[in-house]
């Protein structure tokens, strides 16, 4: 991480245990959410209101990145990849699963 931290110019990570707690946590909560997308999708008809709620939740939540991203003074790439990428995943899970919902009824 450190490494990282630093190619991306914001100098050395600090080793406070509130930083590697934080990053090492939300790593988790990313790869918990991906099961529960896993999960999800291998009976997406079943788990519609849970994916209407996932794809508005996480295109808000890229929303958020956004303006946290801007707000905190991160490198360009980040502002630029990290939120908007959300908010597209959240999107496709939105579109996907209306997609669903138009091929059920038709």
């Amino acid at each position: 991480m450190n490494t990282i931290h630093q190619m991306l110019g914001m100098g050395e990570l600090p080793s406070d245990p509130i930083v590697g707690y934080l990053a090492r946590s939300t790593s988790a909560f990313y790869a918990l959410l991906g099961g529960l997308l896993l999960v999800l999708s291998r009976d997406v008809r079943t788990h519609r209101p849970v994916l209407t709620y996932l794809g508005l939740a996480v295109a808000s939540f890229g929303l958020v990145l956004v303006f946290v991203d801007w707000i905190e003074g991160l490198p360009l790439p980040w502002k630029v990849f990290e939120g908007p990428f959300v908010l597209l995943l959240g999107m496709a899970i939105s579109y996907l699963n209306h997609r669903v919902d138009a091929d059920a009824e038709g």
